[in-house]
């Protein structure tokens, strides 16, 4: 199981990790993102790749 989880303080909500996130746990909210259902993740680090503040980390429990 992977937990995908986002640093507040480092996102800018560019909205990158929304657009490349194959399991669409990411979406834009009131101009954040958010995270729907962080044990959804399928850890292929899409989302790390492509974010530009390093404010996604993923955790293989």
């Amino acid at each position: 199981m992977f937990i995908v989880t986002r640093d507040e303080s480092k996102c800018d909500a560019c909205g990158e990790c929304v657009e490349s996130c194959p399991a669409g746990i990411l979406v834009m909210e009131d101009g954040k993102v958010k995270i729907t259902d962080e044990t959804a993740c399928e850890g292929c680090e899409t989302c790390i790749s492509v974010c530009p503040t390093g404010a996604i980390t993923i955790e293989e429990r």
